[in-house]
């Protein structure tokens, strides 16, 4: 099975540029970081913080540990992470000298 991945693999290489393989990527983490962003202004509205103060005033427990809250809270972290992460990411790739745009 795995000779089989590699071999469709080689073909889309070669079929496809790997100008466009990257430029994709690069959208792709845009996309994400925009998405991640926007949460973590949405959820700084909703709560009138950041997250650290979120997290070190305790707001969870200060709510009764409500399903909204939590639910908040795991998203905003998630989002707070991505954000490292596509960072992170896009950083290599231009690292790379890969980057198109």
């Amino acid at each position: 099975m795995i000779a089989n991945v590699e071999v469709a693999v080689e073909k889309i290489v070669k079929e496809i540029p790997i100008d466009e393989v990257v430029e994709a990527l690069i959208n792709e983490y845009r996309r994400r970081l925009i998405r991640y962003s926007m949460t973590d202004e949405f959820m700084r509205k909703k709560y009138g913080m950041t997250f650290d103060k979120f997290e070190s005033g305790n707001v969870v427990k200060e709510r009764k540990f409500s399903w909204d809250v939590e639910s908040d809270a795991m998203e905003w972290e998630h989002a707070l992470e991505g954000v490292r992460y596509v960072k992170h990411k896009l950083k290599d790739v231009e690292g790379q000298g890969l980057c198109l745009a």
